[in-house]
């Protein structure tokens, strides 16, 4: 049995955050590793194939050994052709089985790419706005497309390429030590600097590979602001200040990036002239072993066959530690998005269990005996909103009060609330909890009598519906844009909403009605046609509740008119808050609310709150609210 009502919802702070970065900063390389155990028989096959290929090596060293050593010198001729078409047929399956490694791999990589940016774009949906107002659009774009990509290639190609290279060292080394301890010893001489190299090399990267992926999303997020406010750059005629923003964010991504390649240009030679400093070593100490009849001419010839296939792998490992620094600050940010905590008990409509105990209690008001420990959720709300004591903070350990403050009201179902004040009251903040796009730090949000808390967050949302300021349209087609109230809406109903929200005859007058494309965010349209569509969306959702910021300021008045018309026909039979922009929509409340500064400063109808002579009556006076 609970004790109360949830009323204070922890906000993390930022040392949460720094936790986590420490957290997945440690192990991400690890974490990457999860994701490969989904395809097995991928994952083995891709190994299989590869160290067939690798064991194939061998062959052609062996075969040059024995026809210079029998074949020329010992008077065998008779093996020279076969031991030809042994090494010929050992390319064959050399290469036959790399290409089935590339095949296998390409594919063992695209699935887990797929599964890594499908889990990783399911969890920036669960994220609160709270999350996305501290990040650019461009650098989560980065991460999911470019950063994932990036990421997977560390485990794929990494384990695949470092198994595979150490496996012909090891089989290489080894057929040396077979043919002449001393020779293999000369060849491996350079090994101990090539090892220093690596590491020296490996434990100064991470943060020059950290900052050129920052660097690289700086960028990105400039670029898909521009894009995408192309207009008021047009506007305000700022081609050239922006392309000089670009160009200072795209000089940031070449600096970064030279750091990267500079220390790249010193550490790859470096381990080829070791590595060929090795060959030469053999080849040198080899002659004099075969000039001194200590060593078989034949042997000589493996091992110069052989050195490349020792040092080619030694290079690839340096190549593999490169991806690898440059995987592991992929997955970091990566990694980041994924610890970042989901939207408060977004889990809930899975599991159904109520969290509200771990939660301290700030209103003892508010009974809470009356209520299931479990919610059975009804098929509708009926629409009764209370707010009881509510307080809201945007950053709660740094602003110094709070941005609403002890907000109590009740909205009965089907009353219409008008949300009026000043710029900056908190009137779309007061209407943001209720849907729970922020979480309220103390008092208590009741829907039809229930704690908001208690229900599912999809539940909730699903008997919300919103028509903001600015209404946003996706880049498809009207009947895609419709059906983002009612998926499986038919045709029928699509043209029934679109009667009553006013916007049937433009959609009949579109190139192509509702599959016309409408261009990203709705280009294609005129604002009144755009408030219209999506009104038309809201009516085929049919929620019990609406949040409406009016938006008709900006359009002439017979589109207002039949905005207007459309509505009152949404509003009909819904608890509604409005954000009143016009002085009809208030003089009709059920209730108005006056914000100032996050309190309710005065509330009522029209006719009492216009004679009292407050700061009502002045907006009013003042003409802020439009008379049409």
């Amino acid at each position: 049995m609970r004790t109360g009502f949830p009323s204070f919802q922890h906000i993390p702070n930022s040392n949460s955050d720094t936790n986590s970065k420490l957290r997945y900063d440690k192990d991400s390389i690890w974490r990457v590793a999860a994701y490969l155990r989904k395809y097995p028989f991928l994952a083995v096959g891709t190994l299989l194939a590869a160290v067939g290929s690798t064991v194939m090596v061998v062959v052609f060293p062996s075969a040059t050994q024995r026809i210079i050593d029998l074949g020329i010198r010992g008077g065998q001729p008779h093996l020279i052709f076969p031991l030809g078409a042994f090494s010929l047929l050992a390319f064959f399956l050399q290469n036959g089985l790399n290409s089935l490694r590339i095949l296998l791999n390409n594919h063992f990589e695209q699935k887990v790419i797929f599964d890594i940016r499908s889990e990783l774009y399911a969890h920036i949906q669960r994220l609160p706005l709270r999350w996305f107002d501290q990040r650019a659009t461009g650098d989560i774009m980065t991460r999911l497309v470019e950063d994932v990509t990036s990421m997977e290639r560390v485990l794929i190609d990494g384990v695949e390429q470092g198994i595979v290279a150490i496996l012909q060292i090891v089989v290489v080394v080894a057929l040396m030590a077979s043919y002449d301890i001393r020779l293999m010893l000369a060849a491996l001489a350079p090994t101990p600097f090539l090892l220093a190299g690596a590491l020296i090399y490996t434990l100064t990267a991470r943060t020059r590979y950290s900052r050129q992926r920052k660097a690289a999303s700086e960028l990105n997020s400039l670029l898909h602001d521009n894009i995408s406010g192309i207009r008021q750059i047009k506007t305000y005629c700022a081609e050239e200040r922006e392309h000089s923003r670009f160009n200072r964010a795209s000089d940031n991504l070449r600096r970064a990036t030279l750091v990267v390649m500079k220390a790249w240009a010193i550490y790859h030679p470096t381990m080829v002239f070791l590595a060929s400093c090795g060959a030469l070593l053999v080849v040198v100490y080899g002659g004099h072993l075969v000039q001194a009849t200590q060593l078989d001419l034949g042997v000589l010839a493996a091992f110069l066959v052989l050195c490349p296939f020792l040092y080619e792998p030694i290079g690839r490992l340096h190549m593999l530690n490169q991806l690898v620094q440059a995987g592991r600050a992929a997955a970091d940010r990566v990694f980041d998005i994924l610890d970042a905590p989901p939207e408060p008990y977004s889990d809930s409509r899975s599991s159904g269990k109520d969290t509200s105990s771990e939660i301290e209690v700030k209103d003892s008001r508010v009974t809470p005996e009356s209520y299931p420990e479990q919610l059975i959720l009804p098929r509708r709300l009926l629409g009764k909103v209370e707010f009881i004591n509510v307080f809201f903070s945007y950053n709660p350990e740094i602003d110094a009060s709070p941005t609403l403050q002890e907000i109590s009201f009740c909205a009965e179902c089907g009353e219409t609330i008008a949300l009026v004040g000043p710029t900056g009251a908190g009137k779309t903040t007061l209407v943001n909890l209720l849907v729970r796009f922020y979480e309220f730090t103390a008092g208590q949000i009741l829907l039809d009598g229930i704690p908001i808390r208690q229900y599912p967050l999809s539940f909730l949302r699903a008997n919300i519906g919103m028509v903001t300021q600015e209404s946003f349209l996706f880049n498809g087609t009207a009947a895609d844009n419709l059906r983002f109230g009612l998926p499986d809406a038919t045709e029928d109903k699509l043209w029934q909403a679109l009667e009553a929200a006013n916007a049937a005859d433009f959609v009949r007058r579109l190139p192509n009605g509702l599959e016309t494309p409408l261009g990203e965010r709705g280009v294609r349209l005129s604002v009144g046609e755009k408030q219209r569509l999506s009104i038309a969306r809201l009516l085929l959702k049919d929620p019990p509740i609406l949040i409406l910021d009016e938006a008709t300021a900006s359009v002439d008045t017979a589109t207002e008119r039949l905005i207007q018309q459309a509505l009152e026909r949404l509003l009909a039979n819904r608890t509604s808050f409005v954000i009143a922009h016009r002085l009809s929509t208030v003089q009709n409340a059920s209730q108005i609310l006056v914000l100032n500064q996050g309190r309710i400063v005065e509330r009522g109808r029209h006719t009492e709150l216009f004679a009292a002579g407050g700061l009502y009556s002045h907006l009013c006076q003042a003409n802020l609210f439009i008379q049409r």
